[in-house]
């Protein structure tokens, strides 16, 4: 087992429930290795750890399909009502048909679980011996700090796809805590209920927003988490479990810093870092760029995309107003192959076939400011919150005369669909909020439903008429219609965890 402890950077440690399966993969070292008190013993080394844990996070191919963190994302919008995902491309389609994610021994669900936990895991690490290391004060705290928030994250996620929502039950049991660096001799955790995890969540959080309260961040350095990184994860946790307050107050401190995106900005291909309303990201380089791979699925314009599968619902265009901005990126088609699927060109390779990962943006905050007050009861400051993004992206605004709390929640909640498509909050939403997919045939309806046939423009710049293509999968597996809180959205624990940690549902 020692051996485990002299990987490289972001593999020097995994977690204990993963050592039968990883043993193989483990069994040689590189020539880079050094030793576990080397490794930890200057803040220089550990900051060489975090980065490499950030590095494993994003950019650990488990599968082309499985790009680092950013297939979980792919995945929850793959899973939801508004992308149509093409059967016929490799990726999603078993995530879009609700046949993927509820098998404990498919790659992507081992995948996800390894990713999350090794993450956890390094950073228990770096949190438990970075004050002993040797260097400042100072930069003991930024890395600590940084370390706490990722490890939040992680969990974070954790709760949101493998437990319905905290809303529901927070006594509902979810995923083990583990808050110290695995050992050789370390016993799994039993599930913690969702309450305990975001306390877990939140205590880490508060405590890294105070120790990076000195800390800042170069602006080309948005991979770097912040306090405007750390308030928008108290968002999104305080939002889902219901703290309405300090969910806009926490979202509304993120923001400040990161003005809300031009109209040219936002048909730019949504991939870079520069961005001015991006708040945390991960970049890429030419010779550092393996997280890019998730625009081959996201990027429908890009000849160079090899799969091009995340089309837009046709329905979903209707969500649109004829001036908003947005309108721009839909386009029916005409690629031979492709005759009649609605691209949404909101994602695009930069000429390198490189593209930064999104991970927090301003747009994203202005929203659960918005809902969170809506859901206080206050709903015209609701209204002036949404209507600021409406407002930029050219959108009629909403007019709260007349409208009780449910209309204004439903038409942030629209907006959420609208403005953060592709950007993995489908699955999570409908998860959050209780909800359920919604997807229909692109069809005319009726007792005899024809095809709706759309123009689209070939590459020789012919029109032509052809039917309009919608989603393809319209129910659940055992051919039951889509309802709320259904088992069908939730990832399942790995097999191998199961039957490794026997403590696992006690």
């Amino acid at each position: 087992m020692t051996r485990i402890f002299k990987k490289y950077i972001a593999l020097f440690s995994i977690p204990f429930f993963l050592f039968a399966s990883c043993e193989k993969e483990l069994s040689t070292s590189p020539t880079s290795s050094v030793s576990e008190d080397k490794l930890f013993s200057t803040v220089e080394n550990i900051e060489t750890v975090l980065n490499g844990t950030w590095s494993y996070m994003n950019d650990t191919y488990f599968t082309y399909a499985n790009p680092g963190y950013g297939a979980i994302l792919r995945t929850s919008d793959a899973m939801g009502s508004d992308a149509v995902i093409n059967p016929s491309k490799y990726g999603f389609p078993a995530a879009y048909s609700f046949t993927q994610m509820q098998i404990n021994n498919d790659t992507r669900v081992s995948a996800f679980w390894t990713l999350l936990y090794k993450v956890i895991d390094n950073c228990n690490n770096i949190i438990t011996k970075i004050d002993a290391s040797v260097g400042s004060q100072e930069k003991k705290d930024q890395i600590k700090g940084q370390a706490l928030a990722l490890r939040a994250n992680s969990y974070l996620t954790l709760a949101t796809f493998y437990q319905f929502t905290y809303l529901k039950d927070p006594e509902a049991k979810a995923v083990p805590i583990y808050t110290e660096p695995a050992k050789p001799t370390s016993e799994g955790n039993p599930k913690a209920s969702l309450k305990e995890v975001y306390n877990r969540i939140l205590t880490d959080l508060k405590e890294s927003q105070t120790l990076l309260s000195k800390y800042s961040r170069a602006s080309s350095a948005k991979y770097k988490i912040n306090t405007d990184v750390v308030n928008g994860l108290l968002a999104r946790a305080y939002l889902n479990t219901g703290n309405w307050t300090e969910a806009a107050l926490h979202a509304a401190e993120a923001r400040k810093a990161y003005p809300l995106m031009s109209a040219s900005e936002y048909t730019a291909g949504f991939n870079s870092l520069s961005n001015s309303e991006w708040i945390w990201g991960h970049g890429q380089t030419t010779d550092q760029s393996n997280a890019s791979y998730n625009f081959h699925f996201l990027d429908v314009s890009s000849a160079s995309s090899y799969y091009y599968s995340f089309m837009a619902d046709p329905y979903f265009k209707d969500l649109f107003d004829a001036n908003d901005i947005r309108t721009q990126l839909f386009l029916w088609d005409g690629l031979k192959g492709r005759e009649g699927s609605l691209r949404y060109q909101k994602f695009k390779f930069r000429q390198n076939q490189t593209a930064d990962i999104v991970l927090m943006r301003s747009s994203e905050m202005v929203l659960i400011e918005a809902e969170a007050k809506a859901r206080g009861g206050l709903l015209t400051e609701a209204a002036q919150r949404l209507n600021e993004l409406r407002t930029i992206r050219k959108a009629s605004l909403l007019d709260v005369a007349g409208k009780g709390a449910a209309d204004v929640i439903d038409a942030i909640l629209i907006e959420r669909r609208k403005e953060l498509w592709g950007e993995g909050f489908a699955l999570s939403d409908i998860l959050r909020t209780q909800g359920k997919v919604t997807r229909k045939a692109f069809n005319t309806g009726g007792a005899n439903p024809a095809p709706v046939y759309v123009t689209i423009t070939t590459p020789e710049g012919t029109t032509g008429q052809v039917p309009g293509i919608g989603h393809t999968v319209l129910v659940f597996p055992d051919k039951t219609p889509f309802v709320a809180n259904s088992p069908y959205y939730l990832f399942t624990i790995p097999q191998l965890e199961v039957i490794n940690n026997p403590n696992l549902n006690n």
